[in-house]
């Protein structure tokens, strides 16, 4: 998970909510401490779509 994070905040370039969260936590607390609170954020997502079966949604889409 740590290093989907890494990729996440260093080599997409596309924009993404997680992204924006990431960059922005990194900005204020460090890269290293950013990296693993994305990796852990996306692993109580994952766990959150497995245990329900819901899909990923990237971005919330207004109706």
């Amino acid at each position: 998970m740590f290093e989907a994070a890494n990729v996440l905040l260093t080599v997409v370039r596309r924009g993404s909510a997680l992204k924006r969260w990431g960059n922005k936590l990194a900005k204020r607390i460090g890269a290293k401490k950013a990296k693993v609170a994305l990796a852990r954020k996306m692993a109580v997502i994952l766990h959150a779509i497995w245990t329900d079966g819901t899909e990923f949604q990237a971005e919330m889409r207004a109706a």
